[in-house]
């Protein structure tokens, strides 16, 4: 595979959550990408046990921020060759997407998941 070099453009898996961006620095064993764009919202709750509501603290979590930048480890980079849409927009339709996907369930983790992204939508889109 070849390295992939600064400024190409990406998509990239952080904790849970997917992003296209750029490349701005290579380290060894990860690339380190401005985010532009969100692809896929993270999950909400305890990393080390996802979908599962009966946790001693169930995390909310953001979705990194415009020009935020993370260390994805470099397998979890892949190279990205479409538009770059724009970030809030791409936020709220990856908040969209996960909001739907969440009322399909019929869980308490999926419960707990929505009251945090509505929480979130207040921070994210307030005018």
């Amino acid at each position: 595979m070849t390295e992939l070099q600064l400024g190409d453009k990406v998509t990239g898996i952080y904790k849970t959550g997917k992003y296209v961006g750029e490349i701005t620095d290579i380290r060894p064993q990860a690339y380190l990408v401005r985010v532009l764009a969100v692809a896929k919202h993270p999950m909400q709750g305890d990393l080390h046990n996802p979908k599962d509501a009966d946790v001693l603290i169930f995390h909310e979590r953001k979705a990194l921020s415009f020009r935020e930048q993370a260390n994805v480890p470099k397998q979890m980079v892949k190279p990205y060759d479409g538009e770059i849409p724009d970030y809030l927009q791409s936020l709220r339709e990856a908040v969209e997407k996960m909001k739907k996907e969440l009322t399909e369930m019929d869980t308490k983790w999926a419960e707990m998941s929505l009251n945090c992204l509505a929480s979130l939508e207040k921070d994210y889109f307030r005018q």
